[in-house]
């Protein structure tokens, strides 16, 4: 936790717990009188620290608090080259110190409890916080009931790197410790799924490692989906650049993963057994588990919000952005998540001050990089329509016949957004 001597005195008798019945029952009336609103936002990625950022310039007198378990936000775009041995891991990782000196109270715990009637969020050390709004941006967790045999364990076997940061090098280990002439196996589950287009992209950097360093070895991609993300961009790229050492099997082909033995690194479609040796298992997956103790995740494992203000509509005053909430036709991408961050921060602005929130439009990019100075680019607008975000016009995606000019081009213009979004984001 931070130091005691540097948290606001606005909340200090809410904050520090000095009493136990002030604590849990009522926020104290020094809060009400210094600030605009409470609001606690809880998790730190794109989305949760776009909203923190936002808020606080939207209206200097909110008292904002930021809540994540890490001190380091590790970013998963541009991760898949880091496992390729493009990138250094230290350029996927940032700081809250920026929204911290900008006047959001950051706090290092992990959120064990959401408390809707109290309107109070609970981290390890038992601290509460109280809020008039929360926001939940929890990204993803596993939906591993889903996959039988993968677990924790497991996954240091058959990593999932599906969150930046130590599994990333791992499976980046894995590569570099396979024998030449090996396979690598990506498991793809079916959507609902963060980021669709990044495991095609995976599979890509993947083959141009292999290309470059183990000639003989292949990569196989099981998958529990037909169709996918860009499916012409990435199958043309592949036959340009990688020739046969890509070689997929869809869901009408048994590509369905339906289990996995982490102890023989053995991978069960329902059409046959793989032993691959290096095996990437991205499983199943739903919101992240703070939005499931909120009781804001429905039956699937996604929340079900208000597309206007992001509130949901199983929680009273709790709004869910990013990767963990139903969307509709608005992908779960980091540039989504920014854009439902800075959208959500505008809503709650006009709710704590009495006004109806206005009607989001939302602009989302993907940008794809399947070899050093080779991408493409998909690109969308969504605003609500019923209960859900749907694409309206104005997107763009790479057209599948572009010179190689423009997949250079396309590369270039993909690291440029990933310095724009993350300076954005976090400072």
């Amino acid at each position: 936790m931070i130091p005691m001597s540097t948290r606001p005195v606005t909340r200090r008798n809410a904050v520090l717990g000095i009493t136990a019945a002030a604590a849990t029952l009522a926020r104290p009336s020094i809060s009400r009188a210094r600030s605009a609103g409470l609001v606690v936002v809880v998790g730190g990625g794109f989305g949760g620290a776009a909203c923190a950022r936002a808020l606080k310039r939207a209206n200097a007198s909110l008292d904002v608090t930021l809540i994540d378990a890490n001190r380091v936000f590790t970013a998963c775009p541009f991760s898949n080259e880091v496992i390729a041995g493009l990138r250094d891991i230290q350029l996927q990782q940032f700081s809250y110190d920026k929204l911290a000196a900008n006047g959001v109270f950051v706090v290092s715990e992990t959120a064990t409890k959401i408390d809707p009637q109290q309107q109070s969020v609970t981290v390890e050390d038992s601290t509460s916080f109280f809020y008039d709004r929360l926001v939940l941006s929890p990204g993803i967790d596993f939906h591993v009931e889903a996959l039988p045999g993968y677990d924790d364990a497991a996954s240091e076997k058959m990593p999932h790197a599906w969150k930046a940061g130590a599994q990333t090098l791992l499976l980046r280990r894995q590569l570099e410790a396979m024998d030449d002439g090996g396979t690598v196996a990506i498991a793809i589950p079916a959507n609902p799924s963060r980021c669709p287009p990044a495991p095609y992209e995976r599979a890509s950097l993947i083959a141009h490692y292999l290309k470059t360093k183990k000639l003989r070895s292949k990569v196989l991609i099981l998958d529990a989906k037909d169709n996918f993300s860009q499916q012409r961009l990435f199958e043309t790229a592949w036959k340009e650049l990688y020739g046969d050492m890509i070689e997929r099997i869809a869901l009408s082909q048994g590509g369905r993963v339906t289990s996995v033995d982490a102890s023989t690194k053995t991978i069960v479609t329902e059409f046959g057994n793989y032993t691959p040796d290096v095996a990437n298992v991205i499983p199943p997956q739903r919101a992240g588990h703070v939005a499931q103790i909120a009781g804001a995740a429905d039956a699937t494992g996604w929340c079900p919000i208000d597309p206007i203000t992001f509130e949901s509509k199983l929680a009273p005053n709790i709004h869910v952005i990013g990767d963990a909430c139903l969307g509709g036709g608005i992908p779960k991408s980091a540039s989504a998540a920014s854009a439902q961050g800075k959208a959500c921060a505008a809503a709650i602005v006009s709710l704590l001050a009495g006004r109806a929130p206005e009607a989001p439009r939302l602009t989302g990019v993907c940008y794809t990089t399947v070899a050093p100075g080779y991408g493409f680019s998909l690109a969308g607008n969504y605003q609500p329509r019923g209960d859900i975000f749907a694409e309206v016009e104005g997107g763009a995606t790479s057209p599948v016949d572009a010179p190689r000019e423009l997949r250079a081009r396309e590369a270039t213009e993909a690291e440029r957004w990933f310095q724009t979004i993350t300076a954005d984001t976090f400072g």
